[in-house]
């Protein structure tokens, strides 16, 4: 029985574990918000927290901690110049969980994971489609050339089908 064991195992052993958490910081602090299942969300959170303590902290000692985790000088280094200073005021509570409904296929819980000063991108709509009146189309009068509706592959078609032949 495992009462009282903290932590979960995730169907994976430790290194493959501590892997996991390290690419999901990583990418978290690198994108400011992943998409991923509750369980992981809920294991990552602590260790994506201590990562920013870490930058908030600053200097080499806690640099080098952070690069021994993280396994990136690109992640370590926005860390320490970006994420950490941003959350300079704030003592503690820096990143949140977002339900955002069952997986389709397996129907897991799925979070979004996210810093707290997170803004999404403005996603540009396509602009409307412009719609042309029928009048206008009726007063055009064609330029005289005709546009073939089908391109030339240079085979000839055949006139007739012929019957296929049982065997």
């Amino acid at each position: 029985m495992r009462h009282r064991r903290s932590g979960r195992k995730l169907g994976r052993d430790a290194s493959h574990r501590k892997a996991l958490y390290s690419n999901l910081t990583g990418a978290l602090i690198e994108h400011g918000r992943i998409r991923t299942t509750a369980a992981k969300a809920k294991e990552v959170k602590p260790v994506a927290e201590q990562m920013i303590t870490l930058g908030r902290r600053g200097g080499v000692p806690a640099r080098r901690q952070a690069l021994k985790f993280l396994r990136s000088q690109d992640v370590v280094h926005k860390l320490f110049s970006d994420v950490g200073p941003r959350f300079a005021g704030r003592p503690g509570g820096y990143s949140r969980i977002i339900r955002i409904g069952p997986r389709l296929g397996d129907a897991a819980e799925m979070v979004y994971l996210e810093l707290v000063d997170y803004v999404p991108p403005e996603v540009s709509a396509p602009p409307p489609r412009q719609r042309r009146e029928r009048a206008e189309e009726e007063d055009q009068e064609p330029t005289g050339e005709a546009e073939p509706d089908e391109e030339p592959t240079g085979e000839p078609e055949p006139d007739e089908e012929e019957p296929a032949t049982a065997s």
